[in-house]
């Protein structure tokens, strides 16, 4: 038997790791004798990979349907990772300008791949295959994801997510109920001919409307426009990073979408139905819904022209 003296290093730890557990009341022996009849971690069980890989159900026996709820299931993720960023910058009382810079450099990176990824949806299916599975999709549709909801709610204020046509008549002490009832993307999702909302919207509201409220009170006071003004305003470095995480988000990831509905639903002469009705034509266009997360931080001629530099360099690749 090995009767070697244990490494310092090592008594040092076990000693720091019983004054842990003494302060909780708990028995350090039991622990470790868990951590002895424990297995090692394995990379495929810490991912639960094969659980993840497991959560594509397709409706329909086309192969390119698996690629489309692949590419959804990732978007939602990257989501989640921009979120993750946004909480940690509106609720660090610490935060600094250097933390808030890395964090919108990660916001900034994760809308640059999703914007480069839709290359997937555009040219990643075959659109005969695309155009008959999508039928069996009825009545969900990609404006039902509530995670890019709530990175607009948390972005900015309520008053520059709302419909452009109502914005100057709510700006006259309207409360956080109007306000979220006067969303610009409600009317995404009207029938095309009758105005009415369409199953798809009344869905979404029935799942995430209280989520959505909750949200818009819970970051009113600390959206990431909040945080800029009240403890940053002026920072270079921070608005250059804003800047450009206001035209990835609001025109250039829009856009993405625009280009791959037209390539897909754009039928000469006449345009295609989304899935549930959606009217994506009026919906989509960022020149339509002027949303911007930090509109001071754009002249009036940017903000009058709002994504049409973008348009341009899209139409000429």
């Amino acid at each position: 038997m090995d009767k070697s003296p244990l490494d310092p290093k090592v008594v040092e730890l076990v000693k720091k790791l019983e004054e842990k557990y003494k302060v909780m009341g708990q028995d350090l022996t039991a622990y470790l004798d868990g951590l002895l009849h424990s297995d090692y971690l394995t990379y495929w069980d810490y991912i639960h990979l094969d659980t993840l890989l497991s959560l594509q159900n397709p409706k329909t026996h086309f192969p390119d349907e698996k690629i489309f709820i692949l590419y959804h299931q990732i978007t939602e993720l990257y989501f989640r990772l921009i979120l993750l960023e946004i909480e940690q910058i509106s609720f660090d009382n610490k935060l600094t300008e250097k933390m808030f810079v890395t964090r919108l450099d990660r916001i900034i990176r994760y809308f640059r791949h999703l914007e480069n990824s839709f290359m997937i949806m555009i040219d990643g299916m075959e659109k005969e295959q695309f155009l008959n599975f999508r039928m069996a999709l009825l009545p969900a549709s990609g404006f039902q994801s509530a995670q890019y909801r709530l990175i607009e709610l948390c972005s900015s204020d309520l008053i520059n997510l709302t419909a452009i046509d109502s914005r100057e008549e709510l700006k006259s002490n309207a409360s956080i109920e109007k306000l979220v009832d006067n969303l610009y993307w409600r009317s995404g999702a009207t029938e095309l001919k009758s105005g009415k909302k369409t199953l798809t919207l009344q869905q979404f509201e029935k799942k995430y409307g209280k989520e959505f409220l909750e949200t818009a009170i819970r970051y009113k006071e600390v959206n990431i426009r909040k945080v800029y003004n009240d403890r940053f305003k002026g920072s270079k470095e921070l608005i250059e990073r804003l800047r450009e995480y206001d035209t990835l988000a609001n025109v250039l990831w829009p856009l993405a979408h625009l280009k791959a509905t037209a390539r897909y639903l754009q039928k000469d002469p006449e345009d295609i139905k989304a899935t549930g009705g959606t009217n994506w034509q009026k919906y989509l266009p960022p020149r339509f819904q002027k949303i911007m997360f930090f509109p001071e931080l754009w002249s009036e001629e940017e903000q009058a022209e709002w994504g049409k530099a973008a348009v341009i360099k899209a139409l000429s690749q």
